[in-house]
């Protein structure tokens, strides 16, 4: 790869949570960060503010990765700026978790739009502008180890995003780009807290080695490493990070 201060990162849903923190993390590395956004445009310049005040370059682009046109034209836009992609890291993602028969078909549609649609036509663009030696990481979830009411859905989405990452690792080793995924356990983060009630959160706590759950910066050091040279012989792997909860 280029020498880390001439590489560019595209952040899917970085405007806050677990794709914030990355970006601020990959930011401090030298790496020139695009910060992409569906509709929280403050949050996303929050986060380009910091990543400059602390000395690092980013910019924000808004996206809705759940339409191709949106995708394109966000690889067109980093292109335009920075002049190349290295690295393009998933972790846009939408999570409702509501049993079986409560489930329309709108959240069917949503959650395969983001979720899965976003994912796979992100690493088409990637297939076709990234440049050799990057790095592709996509999101699952560690949730897929377990049998938990009310996360089918959001589940068969990630089990789709396993096997994506799986499926493509031949075709982007062609161009030396490794792809893989990495798998959190519960995390806190407002994506995973909402709607949750405290006794639930606790319980959750408990089922992990370490009693706590896990905070972005635990994800944050493994794409850390994923990103790096250090990783050349990892491809279409899943990396669960989840303090041992599976």
């Amino acid at each position: 790869m280029k020498n880390i201060e001439e590489r560019v990162a595209i952040v899917t849903g970085a405007s806050r949570g677990i794709g914030k923190t990355i970006a601020k993390q990959i930011a401090s590395l030298g790496i020139k960060v695009v910060v992409n956004y569906s509709s929280s445009e403050e949050k996303a310049l929050e986060v380009i503010e910091e990543i400059n005040k602390n000395g690092g370059e980013g910019i924000a682009i808004k996206a809705d990765i759940s339409k191709v046109s949106e995708l394109e034209d966000l690889f067109k836009k980093t292109l335009e700026s920075f002049g190349r992609i290295d690295i393009l890291i998933n972790n846009a993602g939408i999570m409702r978790t509501k049993p079986l028969l409560e489930i329309s078909e709108k959240d069917f549609d949503d959650h395969f739009s983001i979720n899965v649609k976003g994912t796979y036509f992100a690493c088409k663009e990637a297939m076709k502008h990234m440049a050799y030696n990057g790095r592709i990481i996509n999101f699952s979830t560690s949730v897929l180890g377990q049998m938990f009411p009310g996360y089918s859905l959001y589940a068969a989405t990630k089990g789709a995003v396993e096997q994506i990452t799986r499926q493509l690792a031949k075709e982007f080793g062609a161009k030396k780009i490794t792809i893989n995924a990495v798998a959190p356990g519960p995390v806190n983060t407002e994506l995973f807290t909402t709607g949750k009630t405290v006794e639930q959160i606790e319980g959750m706590k408990k089922m992990n080695a370490f009693g706590r759950l896990g905070e972005t910066e635990d994800i944050a050091r493994v794409i850390e490493f994923l990103i790096s040279d250090n990783s050349n012989w990892i491809t279409g792997q899943t990396i669960r990070v989840n303090g041992g909860f599976v």
